[in-house]
């Protein structure tokens, strides 16, 4: 039995949310669902539903790539540095996005930093389709290295120490031990990390730019088409809104799953 709430906290939290979820309840009212099909196969829709996959999926591989040993690294290091490395990490999630855009153009841009030297050997970064996998890889990856770095701190590491002791390798535990434990971790910080590059759009705009078909992903397709084209605007937000539900769902089951696993060890 759970005590009772005051009822101002009732009124508040219906308030809440209703400022929450009411503009997305407009946005299912007025989009033309008649229409939607039509909307969503023009070349513009296509292109950038086609670019939003493929360059979400890369970008979530290679976060999950580099992400996932950078958590197990945080995890097995002192408070000090752990704590240290976990804000530089997280650094990108609380960026404008605009400001996370410009620091890759200083870096990768033609002129940046680590740019110039990639135009002397003839490889352009900045406004290719490349572009759009590193800055959603760059807002995104922390989201998938504090979700799996969580789960491994509140593990621990027992079950690693008892295969170390039993002759196994570091990387037989890894893969034997570690990586499938953290399994629900794994999938949910993909998941996050997925749902996070779909809407990225500043840091993209900013160092990738919007050129159909190349760099235009659904996010700058439906900035563009806001004013001019509503409609599809509406057809491509509706899309990106689904998407996030069923990751969001998907997420919170992996959760319970993964918090269930560990109370029953």
């Amino acid at each position: 039995m759970t005590a009772p709430l005051p009822r101002s906290l009732w009124i508040l939290g219906a308030t809440a949310l209703a400022f929450l979820t009411v503009p997305l309840v407009a946005v299912g009212i007025r989009v033309p669902w008649q229409d939607l099909p039509s909307l969503l196969s023009t070349a513009a829709a296509l292109d950038a539903l086609q670019l939003s996959l493929i360059t979400c999926l890369a970008s979530t591989a290679i976060s999950f790539v580099l992400g996932v040993p950078l958590a197990l690294l945080i995890s097995r290091l002192a408070t000090t540095p752990a704590t240290i490395l976990r804000t530089m990490v997280t650094l990108p999630m609380v960026l404008p996005p605009v400001v996370a855009g410009l620091a890759l153009l200083m870096a990768l841009g033609r002129r940046g930093v680590l740019g110039a030297t990639f135009e002397r050997w003839g490889i352009e970064i900045g406004f290719t389709t490349a572009a759009v996998v590193i800055a959603q890889s760059f807002v995104a990856m922390p989201f998938l290295v504090v979700a799996v770095e969580g789960a491994l701190r509140s593990t621990g590491v027992r079950h690693e120490v008892v295969a170390a002791t039993l002759g196994s390798s570091p990387l037989s535990t890894l893969f034997r031990v570690t990586l499938p434990r953290m399994a629900p971790a794994l999938a949910s910080g993909a998941a996050l990390c997925f749902a996070r590059a779909l809407g990225e759009f500043g840091a993209t705009l900013t160092f990738a730019g919007s050129l159909q078909g190349v760099t235009r992903t659904m996010p700058l397709e439906i900035y563009l088409q806001r004013e001019s084209d509503t409609a599809s605007a509406l057809a491509l937000s509706v899309v990106l809104i689904m998407v996030a539900i069923i990751i969001l769902a998907a997420t919170g089951w992996l959760t319970r799953r993964s918090d269930r696993g560990r109370h029953a060890h």
